[in-house]
């Protein structure tokens, strides 16, 4: 696959390696999103049927690019935090009960179980990176698995440490949970539209993930798998799309008690965001022509030689076949002047995160090998 800059607006003397915190609308995006406030200027022309079906097509989309066969098992959501939400929600727990996380995990997955465990006198058990210079990614998934007991209740994570690209290994994870008759939740939002994955192969619980980052909607979207553990539980709110026969307008109130059936009960109000909707459309359109294998791989080509090049310089960053290569952390040598690099980078117009103890950084289609060698040449600079 070759770049796909013509695609996007970035001007050519920035280097934007931060799509992890927020993507770039690409143009088709960007028009569907400037066509749909003109026509909420003229909102005599959207039909009821945009209400629902533009969200249909966006679910049996979203379910695609997961390789799922259920489009009815997602939910629009506003936020991961809204998903694991509706999640905790329809969890008890014992006191002797176990939720498991990973150390530094982001916080929209963190503090729903925190008040789930408070709730019950659970207990958080928090699985810490082991630190190794080698063969830390499989001593860290050693670890997870090690941990699941007859106690564990919950595994929540999410498929890539959010920091640095450790990949965690789902499919045994999953079989481990199986055999403890616990719960796997997953946070996508970083992976799912540039990494393969498959519902199919994991049969996740539920998978939540942001909208706005390698799915290019806009910030306040997402989107939720609810397995069938979830299928008669009960929403975070109680909103007219999601109770049975809501389609049918002029029969609103005759109030119904029942549901939409699966995930349909968890869709949060106002889904049919005529705005965001149509965005969100057009952004998973372009993401499952180019393919998550593909984008993957793209990244891989063009961030090699950097990557082997940094490692030269003293850094660490984990082995490629252990992390993945749209997202990767670089640790820096000890005693590195991280204000003057932030200063240089800033001068450079290098965009990128900094993670806990990393160099967070993240590609796509947009970036070229250029890109990082201006990365590498900057780092030099500064030691």
């Amino acid at each position: 696959m070759q770049h796909q800059k013509q695609l996007f607006s970035i001007p050519e003397e920035v280097t934007y390696l931060n799509i992890a915190s927020l993507s770039p609308s690409f143009k088709a995006v960007e028009q569907a999103g400037l066509d749909a406030v003109l026509q909420k200027s003229k909102p005599y022309t959207i039909p009821v049927s945009d209400f629902f079906d533009p969200v249909t097509k966006l679910k049996t989309l979203f379910a695609k690019l997961i390789d799922s066969d259920e489009p009815e098992r997602i939910a629009s959501v506003p936020s991961v935090s809204y998903g694991i939400a509706s999640v905790a929600n329809n969890i008890k727990l014992k006191s002797t009960d176990e939720i498991i996380v990973i150390e530094e995990q982001f916080p929209s997955n963190i503090y729903a179980w925190k008040k789930l465990a408070d709730k019950y006198n659970a207990n958080i058990i928090t699985i810490a990176s082991p630190n190794l210079k080698t063969n830390n990614a499989k001593q860290w998934n050693k670890d997870i698995l090690d941990a699941i007991t007859d106690n564990t209740a919950v595994v929540t994570l999410g498929n890539i440490h959010w920091s640095n690209g450790t990949i965690f290994d789902l499919k045994a994870i999953r079989a481990k949970t199986r055999q403890h008759n616990a719960l796997l939740i997953v946070d996508g939002s970083q992976t799912i539209g540039a990494f393969p994955f498959s519902i199919k192969d994991i049969q996740p619980d539920a998978l939540i993930c942001a909208g706005y980052k390698w799915l290019f909607g806009p910030y306040g979207c997402g989107y939720a798998y609810y397995g069938n553990y979830f299928d008669n539980g009960e929403p975070i709110e109680d909103n007219w799309t999601n109770r049975l026969h809501s389609e049918k307008l002029p029969d609103l109130t005759n109030y119904e008690s029942r549901y939409k059936p699966l995930a349909n009960r968890y869709v949060v109000g106002e889904s049919g965001n005529f705005i965001h909707v149509k965005m969100q459309i057009e952004a998973l359109k372009q993401v499952i022509d180019w393919t998550p294998k593909a984008i993957q791989d793209y990244c891989r080509s063009i961030s090699y030689e950097a990557s082997k090049e940094l490692e030269k310089l003293g850094c660490y960053i984990e082995h490629p076949d252990f992390r993945t290569h749209h997202l990767f952390g670089v640790k820096l040598p000890e005693g590195f002047d991280i204000k003057k690099l932030k200063t240089e980078l800033q001068k450079q117009q290098i965009f990128l995160s900094f993670r806990g103890k990393y160099i967070r950084i993240s590609c796509h289609l947009y970036n070229t090998e250029a890109d990082f060698e201006k990365l590498v040449n900057c780092i030099k600079s500064v030691l």
